[in-house]
């Protein structure tokens, strides 16, 4: 079954001193390898990809990228320059590889400047975002002007797990606890939480943030949700679930399950759920084979692996 991936990493140069120290809990094996793959955009990624079934990666820098660095003109400059490098590595297989911007939320002017430059000179899909910039969330008042350049360019941003800005209490001496396991999904699905709950998708009706991890649990609570909302008196102009419906798609990475996939579906509608390998974090042959082999229609199957990202990204 062909296939198109969304979160496909990759590693620029110019972002290596920010990968090592957010890694360093990894095995150095498991690390080294990974950064082996990270920076590969020849024979080793491609060839892993024609196993998979993928005809189309949409790249994206590692996390954390720029979203932790201190200095807001370093953190522009060196966006700037990873898309460059990134431009620079589609241009002899662009029947293969597409781009996700890195841009710097530091300066949200300078993001959605950054953002068209991408999207219209480069042919990028849009923008893959690191969580929070040091403790500012996409859904504050001053990234309004991001927001309304999304909504200008009709292109989608991609929000991607990041460390809280302050370690979560609860999860305390549990390292294993804190990142991919749970506590990522915690914060990012907070922080998309916030997007709704903050007007965001009021003020600008037409951005699409896209989710990983089959949408950090949140189709699993909409009911509950809109309940609270209303407990709490909540002033938007729809219900939370609306927005999560209508302006939000996710995807498969990290959850080749079955039974969260079905949920999903049910809770946000086929049209919403698209594939990812989350290369090379995840097993790209196991994510793949559970595409091909899941027990679900083939239609619904098709839709997901690749005609709802080729429409949204508008791939041809």
């Amino acid at each position: 079954m062909k296939k198109i991936a969304l979160e496909e990493h990759f590693m620029a140069p110019a972002l290596e001193e920010y990968w090592w120290p957010a890694h360093k809990d990894i095995p150095t094996p498991v690390r080294d390898n990974l950064h082996r793959r990270l920076n590969d955009f020849g024979e080793l990624r491609l060839s892993a990809m024609d196993k998979a079934g993928i005809e189309v990666a949409v790249l994206s820098t590692v996390a954390p990228g720029v979203q932790i660095e201190t200095d807001t003109a370093t953190a522009v400059r060196l966006a700037r320059v990873c898309n460059d490098y990134l431009a620079e590595k589609i241009v002899p297989r662009p029947d293969r590889y597409r781009g996700f911007a890195h841009v710097a939320l530091q300066d949200p002017k300078a993001a959605a400047d950054e953002l068209e430059r991408c999207v219209r000179q480069l042919g990028f899909c849009g923008a893959m975002i690191n969580g929070h910039s040091n403790g500012r969330y996409l859904d504050e008042p001053d990234m309004n002007p991001f927001w309304e350049r999304v909504e200008e360019l009709q292109t989608i941003v991609y929000l991607h797990p990041a460390d809280p800005a302050q370690p979560n209490p609860t999860i305390g001496s549990y390292r294993e606890l804190a990142r991919a396991t749970w506590g990522w999904g915690v914060e990012t699905g907070t922080h998309a939480l916030r997007l709704v709950f903050g007007g965001v998708f009021d003020r600008f009706p037409n951005v699409k943030l896209a989710l990983g991890h089959l949408g950090e649990t949140l189709p699993f609570l909409l009911w509950r949700i809109d309940s609270r909302a209303k407990l709490y008196g909540v002033k938007l102009k729809r219900n939370p679930s609306d927005y999560l419906r209508d302006n939000t798609v996710v995807t498969l990475s990290g959850m080749y399950s079955r039974e969260p996939l079905a949920c999903t579906i049910d809770a946000l509608g086929l049209d919403n759920v698209l594939f990812s390998a989350d290369y090379p974090f995840e097993d790209i042959d196991f994510a793949a084979s559970f595409m091909d082999d899941v027990d679900l229609p083939a239609a619904q199957k098709q839709a997901i692996a690749y005609d709802n990202a080729a429409r949204l990204l508008k791939l041809g």
